[in-house]
């Protein structure tokens, strides 16, 4: 049975410019943030479910990783959902192989969104196969590069946000200006967003929508570990800290994380193994200062891994399903009476 959900914002019915309803096909002006391990099929459902755009991370998934990845969010999904690829952290061969086989093992309905620019050559395919393509950005030049290139929306990152980052510029700056740059655009603001009155604060600095993490890392449907969702409703954006310790997997990127004793002085770690994640029957070694997030598979030291939150997380305050999050960040996009 679908969940219950509210209708369309007032602002969005009166058909305004670069609307998610009429870009992105979504009822809700939400979309999931495409995290690695945290965004499963489950959790990219309730979204789409209470009219999002639930997405799931691919990271280096290819073959039947990926293969398995897409066919549970297609067994599960109700709604719009999309699947996130990282350019950067893929690399040109690997990125290719996933555009390729999300175009060809996944339905027209399941859009792509990206954590950076896509090759040029690749936005192409991925339009001429009829597909939603929105690009993830951390200046407004990139963000102008995106939409040149074909992007159906883009999604603008300020360094308020957990997890990778890819600019240096608030949230609500970089929208502004990229407002006045493209009146017409799909801008959806990433990076502080946890509340009704976050969302609001996007809305009136120009945003058709929120792209948000933190505050879905502790809904009933993440994967996250337990422990990990229980520290991000404990913390307050001054328990957050931009590092670079977590870089096997995915280095030369600072992230945002919840500060550790490991974060605060990394050197007196040295690496080696200190968890396990099990996928699918087998148990794979988690290195010290890897990319990896804690995870339900993951069993051993789970409070030196990277536990990735946005300063936005004093407004998450307890677990809850993931369609009272969509409403309550929606809420923040009705005009007022």
């Amino acid at each position: 049975m679908r969940t219950a959900r509210t209708g369309p914002s007032r602002a969005r019915q009166a058909g305004a410019a670069g609307s998610v309803q009429e870009v992105l096909g979504i009822e809700q002006p939400v979309l999931l943030a495409g995290m690695g391990g945290v965004s499963g099929a489950g959790l990219a459902s309730a979204v789409a479910t209470a009219g999002g755009l639930g997405v799931i991370g691919a990271y280096k998934a290819v073959g039947p990783a990926l293969g398995g990845m897409l066919d549970e969010l297609a067994d599960t999904a109700c709604g719009r959902v999309g699947v996130n690829v990282i350019p950067e952290v893929a690399g040109p061969e690997r990125l290719a192989a996933q555009i390729d086989q999300i175009l060809r093992e996944s339905p027209r309905r399941v859009a792509i969104t990206t954590f950076g620019l896509l090759p040029c050559a690749l936005a192409g395919r991925v339009k001429q196969a009829g597909r939603t393509l929105i690009e993830q950005v951390g200046t407004v030049a990139d963000a102008t590069a995106a939409l040149r290139g074909g992007a159906d929306a883009v999604i603008i990152q300020g360094i308020e946000a957990g997890g990778h980052l890819l600019g240096s510029a608030p949230a609500a700056a970089l929208v502004r200006a990229a407002r006045r740059r493209h009146p017409h655009a799909c801008v959806i603001a990433a990076g502080g967003v946890a509340t009704a009155a976050d969302s609001a604060a996007m809305m009136r600095a120009g945003a058709s929508g929120v792209c948000c993490g933190t505050a879905f890392v502790p809904v009933t449907e993440s994967r996250a570990h337990q422990v990990y969702k229980e520290r991000v409703i404990r913390a307050t954006a001054a328990d957050t800290v931009v590092t670079g310790v977590f870089e096997i997997g995915w280095p030369g990127r600072r992230h945002r994380v919840l500060a550790s004793s490991l974060t605060a002085a990394p050197e007196r770690f040295a690496r080696g193994f200190i968890a396990t994640m099990t996928l699918d029957g087998v148990s794979h070694p988690v290195c010290r200062f890897s990319a990896a997030v804690p995870t339900v598979f993951t069993r051993g030291r789970v409070e030196e891994m990277a536990m990735y939150a946005g300063l936005s997380c004093g407004g998450v305050t307890q677990a809850r399903p993931a369609a009272a999050v969509v409403a309550a960040l929606a809420a923040g996009f009705e005009e007022d009476d």
